[in-house]
């Protein structure tokens, strides 16, 4: 939800006064969809341990048990790929909304004639990559 995140601009015309300006876009859809299939994939794997240690009879005897936490499992891989491919979409769109260059091409006082504007530093994504590693 970028466009919660304010951050200030200079106004040069009037050196006091500071303009707010927002950031644009909202790509918290396939992080939330990222993290509630991981806690969902936790939940099931607490629960199919339980199956196997405490009832480990009624899973041997029971034929459509196996089959029924087989299907579950190959569910869960599978929207565990589209998860991790639609958070890695997202964070790429992240990275591109918060691009330095972006930023200051966004903002109106820098598009003045004989006007330089610089980023003082570029966002450390590196926790962000590795989450989509993972």
């Amino acid at each position: 939800r970028l466009y919660q995140i304010p951050f200030g601009m200079p106004n040069c015309e009037d050196e006091s006064e500071a303009r707010t300006l927002y950031l644009i876009g909202d790509f918290s859809a396939p992080a939330e969809f990222f993290v509630t299939l991981g806690v969902f994939s936790f939940l099931y794997s607490m629960a199919a341990l339980v199956l196997y240690l405490r009832f480990h009879s009624l899973y041997t005897e029971n034929t459509k048990l196996p089959f029924a936490d087989f299907c579950v499992t190959v569910c869960f891989a599978f929207f565990w790929l589209v998860a991790a491919a639609a958070w890695g979409k997202g964070l790429s769109d992240v990275k591109a909304a918060t691009r330095p260059s972006t930023l200051i091409a966004s903002m109106g006082v820098c598009q003045g004639d004989g006007v330089v504007c610089s980023a003082g530093t570029t966002p450390a994504m590196g926790l962000a990559n590795i989450s989509v590693v993972r």
